[in-house]
């Protein structure tokens, strides 16, 4: 079997495989497809399909299909990553600053320091969680960061689902999101310093402050068809960029959205982009993402370290949440709804977690346990919301689910939906 029709199977099953699961089994009240495609990738990693049947993992997954297949998941991960940044609305952040400012530290702060306890937890039970070029710092941040992150493209996917993105509730999760997924790269970056190389990397970020301020001026002259090839090519050349100078393209892709403003694209284009990259190409990085999956420290010790990780990160999510509204004085129920949507993880912890493990932060085995518990917090979120939007919360919060009419948003006004297009970044 040749390289290509390898691919293309490779293709079929990544395709074929979750989609099927997902509409047979019908699981899209408690695993929409997004996370039935990273479960499959797992199932059609090594651990699994390569365990079971390994001659033919090893046929379909040689290492160069492995090698074509990363090249499309780089390329999905970094327009994602970019789409998150465009997202970004610190026009709306800064107008209700202290609100945001609390809520979104809390909500970072407290799983933070508790999934650092975990991972020095784990440290303290076996040595094979943290990697060879790790320092104890960097493994404790980087764990405990994982715990904290929340994904905003998928926080903005699952509130599409429940009818409440473009409500007044949906807009706040989404100011408090935005928050904490600039801290998540601005952590990242830290954690990443190679202390040989700084100079390069703080030439790297002067330069990308002189480069951002003309790239902004010129975008502002451009119609929006142009908008979309220029910012493109900047994308690549700041992922490009970021990585030679020692930190990860991951964050020159994130740099790059962050200082483009939402309001330079119609939002349905956008909104319709995210859908299409979801679609067509993100499936692939799900994959190669199943293909990192490791038992090595043994199945039981891992699912015990995912399980830990998972308690730090939902009740140090839950937490900070709670502790924010009450400081605010939010109605009974309010934090609860927000801790759980804010708690979703998947995508974003899984690209940020791959960019420990490429640096060897952290072994395959604290990668799958990782992985786990950001499918499993991701799994949690709409079961437990969905009830609160239909019950108390809807009594207790008229300012944040009064749009809410019965099961849809129909009656949500219009002004919801532009106040979301942003303001100037």
């Amino acid at each position: 079997m040749n390289n290509t029709d390898s691919f293309l199977i490779a293709m079929t099953l990544i395709f074929s495989v979750p989609y099927l699961i997902w509409r047979l089994a019908r699981t899209d009240h408690y695993a929409p497809l997004v996370v039935v495609q990273i479960l499959t990738g797992i199932l059609l990693g090594p651990g699994m399909l390569g365990a079971l049947f390994p001659h033919y993992y090893e046929a379909v997954f040689s290492p160069p299909v492995i090698q074509a297949l990363d090249g499309v998941a780089w390329w999905a991960v970094m327009l994602f990553v970019w789409i998150a940044g465009i997202e970004l609305d610190f026009g709306q952040v800064w107008a209700r600053r202290r609100e945001c400012g609390l809520t979104a530290g809390l909500a970072l702060a407290v799983p933070l320091l508790f999934g650092g306890l975990a991972a020095i937890g784990l440290l303290a039970w076996r040595d094979e969680w943290i990697g060879a070029a790790a320092a104890p710092w960097q493994f404790t941040l980087g764990v405990g960061m994982a715990c904290a992150v929340t994904a905003l493209p998928i926080l903005i996917l699952l509130m599409e689902k429940l009818d409440i993105l473009r409500a007044p509730l949906g807009q706040r999760v989404l100011r408090y999101a935005s928050l904490d997924d600039v801290a998540i790269w601005a952590v990242l970056a830290v954690i990443l310093l190679d202390w040989a190389r700084i100079g390069r990397q703080a030439v790297f970020l002067l330069l990308f402050v002189f480069a951002a301020r003309l790239f902004r001026r010129l975008m502002r002259r451009l119609a929006e068809n142009d908008r979309w090839y220029i910012g493109l090519i900047w994308l690549a050349a700041c992922g490009l960029a970021a990585d030679r100078a020692g930190l990860h393209f991951m964050v020159g892709a994130f740099l790059a959205g962050a200082v483009i403003d939402r309001q330079w694209f119609d939002q349905p284009r956008m909104d319709m982009l995210r859908r299409h990259v979801l679609l067509v190409v993100m499936p692939v990085f799900f994959l190669s993402t199943g293909l990192r999956t490791s038992w090595a420290v043994g199945g039981s010790a891992v699912f015990i370290a995912a399980a830990v990780l998972l308690l730090a990160a939902v009740g140090g999510k839950l937490l900070g949440v709670q502790l924010a509204g009450r400081r605010l004085g939010w109605a009974k129920g309010e934090a609860w709804v927000i801790g759980w949507l804010l708690q979703t993880k998947a995508l974003i912890m899984i690209i940020f977690v791959n960019i420990l493990l490429d640096r060897h932060l952290i072994t395959g085995a604290t990668f799958t346990a990782l992985l786990l518990m950001a499918v499993a917090s991701t799994m949690l979120t709409v079961p437990m919301v969905a009830p609160w939007l239909r019950g108390p919360v809807r009594a207790v919060a008229p300012d944040a689910v009064a749009p809410l009419i019965g099961s849809g948003c129909a009656q949500v006004p219009e002004v919801s939906r532009s106040s979301h297009r942003g303001h100037d970044k």
